[in-house]
C-alpha cells in the first residue's frame, strides 16, 4: 500500500496529488531514475509537503531532485517554484524562456492572479511566491534536452494554453508531461476506466490555432500516454486528441456566439455549461450532474473568461 495520493504507473513515473483545492485535481509527477528525480509542476508552498512524503516513500532525498520541471507559470502549476527550490539544494528550475523572470521576480504574476480570483482568494491559494536565484533557473526552449540520470527529457514549446507552456516528452516511457495544453481529465468523470477530456481556455493567451498546432506536434510523436496536471495518466491518445480538436472548436463557436452580445462573458459560460452536459451524455457519466458541475465549476469561469478576453485579443 502505498501513500494516500501517490500512485506508480511504472517507468519510474508517479503522480503525487499536489493536495491543491482538494483530492485529485492537480498532480504533481515525479520522474525516477537511477536514485536521480525530476518534479513537473508543483501545486502551491502546501504541495512540497506532499512531495516530501512521496521522496520519502520511494527511497529518494531532497538531494535526489536534479530538476523541478514548470510547463507553465500559472500558480496552480508554479505557485510552490520557490519553496521546492529551498527544499531541493541540487535541483534547476526549468522552465519556457518567457516565464524565467517571472519565476525570479514573481509580484507580477502574483498581481495577475488577484486579477483573476482577488486578493483575499489569491492569498489564501498561494501564500507567498518565493523567488528563485537566476542562477538555478534553465530557460528551456523548444528542442532542449535534459539529461535525468542517462534518461533524456526533451522540451517540445506548446502554446494555446499559454504563450510560455512546454510540454516534457520523455525517451523512456515515449510519453508527454503536458501542463494544460492537452486538457483536463478528472478521475472521478471516468466511465469503466475509459476517460474523458476537456480543453482548458484560461485567460490571458488562449490561442485556439495554436493549441491545435500544439496537440498535432505531440501527437506525430504517437505517445504511449499523456501526464496531465489535472489529474495523472491518460491514454487512448488518438481518440483524445480527436475529443481536444473537436471540444476547442466547439469553446470557438461559443465565443463567436456571443461576440457581440451585453453580458458576453455569462452567456458564453451557459453555453460552456450545456457542452459539457453533451459531453456527459456523450460520455455517460456515472456521477450525478450536481458532482460533475461541482468538479468543473472553476474551470467553466475560468474558461468563460479566457474566451472573454480571447475576443477582445482579436480586435488588435
Amino acid at each position: 500500500m502505498g501513500m494516500q495520493g501517490l500512485t506508480h504507473f511504472g517507468d519510474g513515473i508517479y503522480a503525487v496529488d499536489s493536495g491543491y483545492t482538494g483530492p485529485d485535481v492537480a498532480a504533481i509527477h515525479l520522474i525516477e531514475e537511477g536514485g536521480r528525480a525530476a518534479l513537473v509542476d508543483t501545486g502551491n508552498n502546501d504541495s512540497l509537503r506532499h512531495v516530501l512524503e512521496a521522496l520519502a516513500e520511494t527511497g529518494l532525498s531532497a538531494e535526489s531532485v536534479d530538476f523541478v520541471l514548470l510547463t507553465h507559470i500559472h500558480l496552480d502549476h508554479a505557485g510552490g517554484a520557490g519553496a521546492f527550490m529551498q527544499a531541493f539544494p541540487n535541483a534547476k528550475l526549468v522552465v519556457h524562456p518567457r516565464g524565467a523572470r517571472h519565476m525570479a521576480e514573481p509580484s507580477k504574476l502574483f498581481a495577475g492572479v488577484s486579477a483573476v480570483y482577488g486578493p483575499e482568494r489569491a492569498k489564501e491559494l498561494y501564500g507567498e511566491l518565493i523567488p528563485v536565484p537566476m542562477a538555478r533557473i534553465i530557460e528551456a526552449g523548444d528542442g532542449h534536452e535534459l539529461n535525468l540520470g542517462g534518461r533524456v527529457i526533451r522540451v517540445f514549446d506548446t502554446p494555446g494554453h499559454a504563450r510560455h507552456h512546454v510540454c516534457y516528452f520523455d525517451t523512456k516511457s515515449r510519453a508527454f508531461f503536458t501542463g494544460d495544453t492537452f486538457g483536463l481529465s478528472y478521475r472521478t468523470l471516468d466511465v469503466g476506466g475509459k476517460p474523458s477530456i476537456f480543453p482548458t481556455t484560461t485567460p490571458v493567451q488562449f490561442e485556439p490555432e495554436a493549441m491545435h498546432a500544439s496537440i498535432r506536434r505531440m501527437e506525430a510523436e504517437q505517445p504511449t500516454a499523456m501526464y496531465l496536471t489535472h489529474y495523472a495518466q491518460v491514454r487512448d491518445v488518438p481518440r483524445l486528441a480527436a475529443d481536444m480538436h473537436r471540444l476547442i472548436d466547439a469553446h470557438v463557436a461559443i465565443a463567436e456566439r456571443h461576440a457581440a452580445a451585453e453580458g458576453r462573458k455569462k452567456l458564453i459560460e451557459q453555453d460552456i455549461w450545456a457542452l459539457v452536459g453533451e459531453e456527459a451524455t456523450r460520455a455517460g457519466w456515472t456521477v450525478p450532474e450536481a458532482e460533475w458541475r461541482r468538479i468543473l465549476a472553476l474551470d467553466v469561469e475560468l474558461n468563460a473568461q479566457g474566451l472573454d478576453v480571447w475576443l477582445d485579443s482579436r480586435k488588435g
